[in-house]
């Protein structure tokens, strides 16, 4: 069977025609699929009887398993999704078998005008930040286009939600830059008129720091906007908290999203969540306002939601406020990131952890 998120119009018509279908039905797909929200082919009433089941036998729309779905008292919304991949057997004649599921979540965040799908890029994550729950099993594989597509497909038509998806950022499971080609596939499906629509300034891409794929990205034809992971206002502290920043230093990763900002013209935001005791301190903020004042940015300030078995701490609210005025007070853009779904826990990895955790006692 095919995947449909995996197809674009021009492939989804192929596909049709191989079936002997009309390459018009292609269209009439694409609209019961991406602007009325229905993927039971048995549904579509302007379709005939015996194409809806040609239909229904020759493509997969959702591929996953929803597994867990939370619902927060502040409207945030969680899914914890398996993805069951079927894997060739070498003693059953290329006979497929079934692997074990792989689980990743994905979040939908909702506000008075907003409705924001925090979407995961890949199961697990390579980069093993310390203070973050996605990292603790490693990295168990990338998703596909249709994987992340199908993540945002599934929050756009939630109930209670409030309507449809409004923004789009990629800060769930993985390092979205180290699945490029995918990240940027789904990408021309979530931007284009004919999928879901949404403004390539209302997309983003939130990366540890990786200088080359940022420039990478500085030639794609969406431009969505960077968020930078920095959560340290030096390198001796960033290499405390981020394996992988032994690879490339804050002055380096500014450089390069200075040609992202010099090529795009959008502005970088500076992701920074705000650890006790750790990168919280009032020193720490005069640090971090010099680094910010290299680049044209913003900063969002992040309290820590707290992970079982993890040795960080939130902050308090009097020194996340004397951290942020420190900021204001040398003219930094730094805005507070409200905490949401804290009693789902709505943290990146949390759910996924948590059920790893119940399986192995």
């Amino acid at each position: 069977m095919r995947c449909f998120f995996d197809l674009n119009p021009d492939s989804l018509r192929d596909a049709c025609l191989a079936l002997q279908l009309p390459g018009y039905v292609a269209d009439q797909i694409i609209d019961w699929v991406y602007a009325k929200g229905v993927i039971d082919p048995i549904a579509w009433t302007n379709i005939s009887k015996q194409n809806r089941e040609l239909i229904a036998a020759s493509f997969r729309f959702y591929a996953s398993e929803l597994a867990a779905h939370q619902q927060a008292s502040d409207g945030t919304q969680k899914l914890l999704l398996n993805w069951h991949e079927p894997s060739e057997s070498p003693t059953q004649d290329r006979l497929a078998v079934v692997a074990p599921p792989k689980s990743t979540e994905t979040v939908m965040i909702p506000t008075e005008k907003r409705r924001t799908a925090c979407l995961s890029s890949q199961v697990g994550c390579p980069v093993g930040c310390h203070f973050c729950a996605s990292g603790l099993g490693g990295l168990e594989g990338n998703l596909k286009a249709g994987q992340i597509i199908e993540q945002a497909h599934r929050l756009s038509w939630l109930p209670q939600t409030g309507g449809r998806l409004t923004n789009i950022v990629f800060m769930g499971m993985g390092e979205p830059l180290a699945n490029y080609a995918a990240v940027t596939g789904a990408i021309r499906t979530l931007n284009a008129p004919w999928g879901l629509g949404i403004g390539a300034r209302r997309i983003t891409i939130s990366t540890v720091g990786l200088p080359a794929a940022i420039r990478k990205l500085v030639s794609f034809e969406i431009p969505v906007t960077l968020a930078l992971s920095l959560h340290a206002p030096n390198d001796e502290i960033r290499r405390k908290l981020i394996p992988w920043a032994e690879y490339a230093t804050i002055d380096e990763l500014l450089d390069a999203c200075d040609e992202y900002f010099a090529k795009t013209g959008r502005e970088i935001t500076l992701e920074y969540l705000l650890l006790r005791n750790v990168n919280d301190r009032v020193e720490h903020a005069k640090e971090l306002a010099s680094v910010a004042m290299r680049l044209r940015a913003n900063i969002n300030l992040i309290r820590y939601n707290e992970v079982r078995g993890l040795p960080f701490d939130r902050p308090t609210t009097e020194d996340v406020h004397a951290f942020q005025d420190v900021l204001r007070e040398r003219h930094v853009n730094a805005h507070l990131r409200a905490s949401r779904g804290r009693d789902i826990a709505a943290a990146c990895g949390q759910l996924r952890h948590e059920k790893l955790r119940s399986h192995t006692g």
